[in-house]
């Protein structure tokens, strides 16, 4: 099994490239911490999708000191990097999106595959339940995915605003379907997310996508054709985005895939904004006391 970390973004609500924040105390980052569990769980290589630009920091920091714990590549999220008859609108800047970061590593993954965030802690259970999952799909035929989801009202944050994704379930733990929510926050005794201007709430134990997913290799085909007709209809050329959400939607309804939700209670933790650091670092701080994770995780 490989992990997939998307770690291309640049972070610009936090201010820097939080995914080479230190957060322990012992200097660790928590992409650091997500590798650890993952390799608890039987992942037996991880592939960082980063910026071409990047790759030194990232080679030096994280890659070298997980190198002989776990096979590590690297897969480069280039804007160029377009289907054959397609090009970049002229004064396009912004990536293209998760799904196409996804798409990215395409080429380094031939086996059962986890995709996750890599600023986002997601804990333990969430990799045991991806593993799982993975160890017993099938890689050919009607891909078999699945995805750990979180309550909202744990993903959220004092600081600001977040994205998730909306998930509804069916009777028998399917994704019936997943809506982004690019701007939500806490409200009250609700949550609450931006769309088209006005804010529309919604119950706190909503079940979000947090990106924890595991996939079968059949699904780069999908995506990779999803990208396509998302090239010939975006709405805004300059800022629209290819969402995971999105192209699992378009495979769901097209019948060639379908989705596990496996739920769990764990909280997360993120640093979408300076201010979310201290928090985090004290839940650390707090699990290494606990004995959940060892007082420097790679000695």
């Amino acid at each position: 099994m490989t992990l997939v970390i998307l770690a291309a973004g640049m972070g610009s609500r936090y201010g820097g490239l939080k995914q080479l924040d230190p957060i322990s105390d012992k200097g660790e980052f928590i992409i650091d911490f997500s590798i650890y569990d993952a390799i608890k769980a039987g992942f037996e290589k991880v592939v960082f999708v980063i910026k071409k630009e990047n790759y030194e920091i990232f080679a030096e920091t994280v890659g070298n000191r997980v190198a002989d714990k776990i096979k590590v590549e690297y897969a480069f999220q280039d804007i160029l990097s377009v289907p054959n008859g397609f090009s970049v609108p002229d004064g396009r800047t912004k990536p293209w999106g998760t799904a196409h970061a996804v798409l990215a590593a395409k080429d380094l993954v031939n086996d059962n595959f986890a995709v996750i965030n890599s600023d986002d802690f997601y804990g333990r259970d969430a990799f045991m339940k991806l593993a799982a999952h993975l160890k017993e799909a099938n890689r050919s035929g009607k891909a078999h995915c699945c995805m750990v989801g979180y309550i909202l009202d744990n993903t959220l944050t004092e600081n600001g605003t977040v994205s998730r994704g909306e998930c509804s379930v069916d009777e028998n733990g399917y994704l019936i379907d997943v809506k982004e929510r690019t701007k939500l926050q806490r409200d009250g005794d609700m949550a609450a997310y931006e769309e088209d201007g006005a804010w529309h709430r919604i119950p706190k134990d909503t079940i979000v996508s947090m990106n924890c997913l595991g996939f079968t290799p059949a699904v780069f085909e999908h995506i990779e054709k999803g990208f396509g007709d998302f090239l010939s209809n975006m709405s805004d050329p300059m800022k629209s985005e290819y969402y995971i959400p999105t192209a699992i939607k378009e495979m769901m309804a097209k019948s060639v895939a379908d989705m596990k939700v496996y739920s769990t209670d764990a909280v997360w933790h993120g640093v979408t904004y300076q201010e979310d650091k201290e928090n985090v670092q004290n839940s650390i701080r707090k699990m290494i006391s606990d004995g959940v994770y060892p007082d420097g995780l790679w000695k």
